[in-house]
């Protein structure tokens, strides 16, 4: 490569808008929000406007159609967005395949399943696959893979029909009642039983609750005490301490079963529960910390069946 070549190029270079003007404006086209673009970046809505201004005016045209409550790509936008969107993702990849630090999995997934299932077997998975720094982030409401760049891999809980078509099952639960030895040792009556349950802070979940196994057990129960929590974890530890009989996911319950700290009521039936599946991001699915990650997760929880 002659002086010549490499001057062309270093003047071609000098035309790059700015790194931090490229990555707000590729954040606010996929996300379609200067707001989620803002969130995503750890900046102000304000600082991305004056980002994608400022690109807008080196650039000559306008990327984005600018209304009250929305924003949207221009034709110009759009073609931009595809090449720079290429560009930032070859660039992560690489850097992910070079770098001589700890890679970091971001998993997405529910309070309870991540406290009560996920968290107790990532010792296993951290003592084969050193490198892989796996961080969890917590929420019952669902995160949007396909957009938030942040998230590589996300658990998602509920009915098999309401599953994307990309995601992968892994296993479905069903509800049974446990309690700890101590607190079934002394109850001498189911009747003098305080029920424990959890009421989903999604009103549009179906219930699981104390009253379906009942019926199912063939109880005429006419009253019963019952404690619920909007978290299954909540019902679990209420378990743990003696404080009733909790009715629970047999994914969840699985550690406290196997410890003996918990204990099924004897000959008591089950109830239909929900299930949980895989979705992986489409920016980082074809890294190698995701494909470890994945297999590992359909390993162990095939184990819970």
């Amino acid at each position: 490569m002659n002086f010549g070549h490499l001057l062309l190029v270093g003047l071609m270079f000098s035309r790059l808008p700015p790194l931090n003007q490229i990555r707000g404006f590729e954040a606010a086209a996929r996300l379609g929000s200067f707001k989620a673009a803002a969130e995503e970046l750890n900046i102000t809505p304000t600082a991305v406007s004056h980002q994608i201004s400022g690109l807008e005016d080196r650039l000559g045209v306008l990327l984005f159609d600018r209304k009250t409550r929305a924003v949207s790509l221009t034709y110009e936008g759009v073609r931009f967005a595809d090449v720079v969107h290429k560009a930032l993702q070859q660039i992560a990849d690489v850097a992910e395949e070079i770098s001589a630090s700890r890679s970091v999995l971001r998993v997405a997934t529910t309070a309870s399943f991540a406290s009560m299932w996920l968290v107790p077997h990532l010792d296993r998975f951290r003592k084969d696959n050193p490198d892989i720094r796996v961080e969890l982030i917590t929420s019952e409401a669902v995160s949007d893979i396909r957009r938030d760049r942040r998230i590589d891999l996300a658990i998602r809980y509920g009915r098999d029909e309401s599953r994307a078509e990309d995601s992968v099952k892994l296993i479905t639960e069903s509800f049974s009642a446990y309690a700890n030895e101590d607190y079934l040792r002394n109850l001498a009556d189911l009747n003098d039983a305080d029920f424990i349950e959890t009421r989903w802070k999604n009103r549009n979940f179906p219930p699981v609750n104390w009253k379906q196994w009942l019926n199912k057990a063939g109880s005429d129960f006419s009253e019963f005490r019952v404690t619920s929590f909007d978290q299954e974890s909540h019902v679990i530890q209420a378990a743990l301490a003696g404080q009733g009989i909790a009715l629970v996911s047999s994914v969840l319950v699985k550690t406290p079963v196997q410890q003996g700290w918990l204990k099924p009521l004897p000959d008591g039936p089950s109830i239909p529960g929900f299930s949980y599946w895989m979705l992986l991001s489409p920016f980082s699915q074809h890294l190698r910390k995701v494909s470890v990650f994945r297999d590992w997760l359909v390993k162990e929880l095939a184990e819970c069946r």
